[in-house]
């Protein structure tokens, strides 16, 4: 159980937001994070001086100022913490669960905070019991090299062949440069299963048709 979280109220009800486009949170994946804007690095602060949870969620709006929000970021505690000579932190957040945005409220803040609902998924607070899962790590395999050779990448091959699937199917969602909407279909995935579906599929199509560049993934 990730942090001693245990059901959805374990859970703080209110969380700050952290708005990235292209940067999803799983339960239990690591997110390195390279802190370096005023309103983000309070947060930091308040993070570290409370629970430590901040909520990673992708804007679905380009614009800059306030822009609207998915409905469903994940929460993460900050689990790694550094300070830079220059004044930027350097965290990492690994995730506890999903949640559902209830409402953005407001604040005197320089960054925003929801009531978050996190009730649909208390499932994420739980490893998902992987050895009866149907995967098909043979089929998801070949298509993550179909990817890769298409966009000149590579990955550590021993890793991805040996690899727990809840930590290879999370790692590559997280990690490949998928656009937006992509990661967010990842992140709303009901299930490990599903994930692992989508995921597939993402892959066969790009490598199908995209003759893109991406950075290198990095396998956690």
């Amino acid at each position: 159980m990730p942090q001693g979280y245990v059901k959805a109220s374990d859970l703080p009800q209110v969380i700050p937001i952290f708005p990235l486009p292209g940067a999803i949170l799983l339960p239990r994946g690591q997110l390195p994070l390279n802190i370096f804007e005023p309103r983000y690095l309070n947060m930091v602060d308040d993070a570290m001086a409370g629970d430590r949870i901040i909520g990673m969620i992708q804007p679905n709006s380009p614009s800059v100022r306030l822009p609207s929000l998915s409905p469903i970021g994940c929460a993460g505690r900050i689990t790694s913490f550094a300070e830079t000579s220059d004044g930027r932190y350097l965290i990492t957040l690994t995730g506890c669960a999903r949640f559902r945005i209830a409402s953005e409220l407001p604040t005197q803040t320089p960054y925003r905070q929801v009531r978050a609902d996190f009730e649909a998924f208390e499932h994420d607070l739980s490893a998902p019991a992987t050895d009866d899962m149907d995967l098909d790590r043979d089929g998801l395999l070949k298509a993550l090299g179909a990817y890769l050779e298409t966009r000149g990448l590579d990955i550590d091959w021993d890793t991805a062949e040996t690899a727990p699937p809840e930590a290879l199917i999370n790692s590559l969602s997280m990690a490949l440069p998928f656009e937006p909407p992509e990661k967010q279909a990842l992140l709303e995935a009901p299930s490990l299963l599903d994930r692992s579906t989508v995921l597939t599929a993402l892959m066969t199509i790009d490598a199908a048709g995209d003759n893109g560049e991406g950075e290198a993934p990095s396998m956690q």
